[in-house]
């Protein structure tokens, strides 16, 4: 049974395009205790919530045209970088659930495990830092291809480049990688779940594309 927001409605629709949309394609806000405007990602901060659709360019619009006040009816104002507050929480959620799926046994790093865990159909998604060489990340996708031919319906699992090295480091620590891979399990497909709405968010719009995230391969 799902929790009804205190506006007394279980519709969801996005206050800038007024489309209804799933729960996991917007991004719910709330109205915190000074006045600002508060990203609630897991949907469970209390008081009346406004839903925003996952894109950053949505959710700048909702700031520029001051939507956050008449929806959430209350004395709310969003900072500028809202957008990009929005961006560092999907990332850091990301990030956790990577450290997660670690322990879990679910998200494997190193070209050769990757490679290995791809054409053996144990992967479900790779990922590479944006900075990563092009060989290494060539040798991935010859691995997707090869493994696509083994499928039903010859899909490529999904190739994502969402940080760089550095960026890594600093979501990750020690943990963080160049190449990498979930693997199937609760874990991973968290991993993959928030790397599909992180992705999304930013408007990369090419997680799916044959050639992965970040490119396209003819």
């Amino acid at each position: 049974m799902g929790k009804k927001d205190e506006d007394g409605v279980n519709d969801r629709m996005c206050i800038v395009t007024r489309e209804k949309g799933e729960a996991d394609d917007l991004i719910r806000f709330v109205a915190g205790p000074d006045g600002s405007v508060v990203p609630d990602l897991k949907r469970q901060l209390p008081g009346r919530g406004c839903w925003v659709k996952a894109e950053r360019a949505i959710v700048d619009k909702a700031v520029a045209k001051k939507l956050f006040g008449r929806a959430l009816k209350a004395e709310a104002k969003a900072a500028p970088d809202l957008g990009a507050e929005v961006d560092r929480l999907i990332a850091a959620q990301l990030g956790g659930m990577m450290n997660m799926a670690r322990k879990a046994g679910q998200f494997i790093t190193g070209s050769s495990k990757v490679d290995q865990a791809v054409r053996a159909l144990a992967a479900l998604a790779v990922f590479h830092s944006t900075d990563a060489a092009a060989d290494g990340v060539r040798k991935i996708d010859q691995a997707r291809k090869a493994a696509s031919f083994l499928t039903d319906d010859e899909t490529e699992i999904p190739s994502f480049k969402l940080f760089s090295e550095s960026e890594l480091e600093g979501l990750l620590g020690s943990n963080a990688f160049i190449h990498a891979a979930a693997l199937a399990g609760q874990a991973g497909e968290g991993v993959v779940k928030r790397a599909i709405m992180l992705e999304k968010y930013r408007g990369d719009g090419q997680m799916m594309a044959k050639g992965g995230a970040g490119q396209t391969n003819q």
